[in-house]
């Protein structure tokens, strides 16, 4: 059973199921931990002073979508970590760890880079392989679609791209999933640097 003492909070049930599947493809593996998905991002944010105070509480990690504006993101998270007693620095740490003492170790992670605009999909986009023939075809198809039949938001385009790669696999799956069957690639450099951060955060059990 994973670690409650040891904790990720994340956005939602995708992020928690992709990352539950790239700790399950890493040797070594990182010392288990508990992944809470919240309902959106307000309720993560929400959730972040009790998850510092709780007494038996060692490592918190935080995961969110750093959308179009990380600067405005990582200052909702930096005043909700000050309320708890934990002085984040004015920018997003490059490694995600932000120094405490006599507090759980935290460190928070942006996606897609823990620095650029962007959410989810941008990272799992950057696993799918460079030399990949069908991204180019499902890109297409996405911008091909005329603006008024389109169901999603301008915003969102690439997001309906990915869906529209993964859709194109020999068995469609959700993108976790993809993951699994190594249709998305954990050694690709976003995603190395993404697990740096989680083997720098849950790498070593503390007592």
């Amino acid at each position: 059973m994973a670690n409650p003492d040891r904790i990720l909070l994340v956005e939602g049930a995708t992020d928690k199921h992709v990352v539950s599947h790239i700790c399950a493809k890493l040797s070594p593996p990182i010392p288990e931990f508990h992944i809470e998905a919240k309902n959106g991002v307000s309720q993560l944010l929400d959730a972040i002073y009790q998850a510092v105070i709780i007494p038996e509480r060692t490592v918190l990690g935080i995961m969110l979508d750093a959308n179009d504006h990380p600067d405005r993101r990582w200052l909702g998270v930096a005043n909700r970590l000050r309320k708890a007693g934990v002085e984040p620095p004015p920018t997003p740490p490059t490694d995600g760890i932000i120094p405490t003492t006599g507090l759980p170790r935290v460190g928070v992670w942006m996606m897609p880079d823990n620095q650029s605009p962007g959410e989810l999909e941008d990272f799992l986009k950057e696993m799918i392989r460079d030399d990949d023939p069908v991204w180019p075809l499902a890109q297409e198809y996405i911008d091909d679609i005329p603006p008024e039949h389109r169901k999603f938001q301008e915003g969102k385009r690439l997001r309906a791209q990915v869906h529209a790669w993964l859709a194109a696999q020999e068995n469609p799956r959700p993108p976790w999933q993809a993951i699994g069957v190594r249709d998305l690639a954990i050694d690709r450099p976003p995603c190395v640097r993404f697990t740096e951060w989680l083997r720098a955060l849950f790498g070593e059990p503390t007592s």
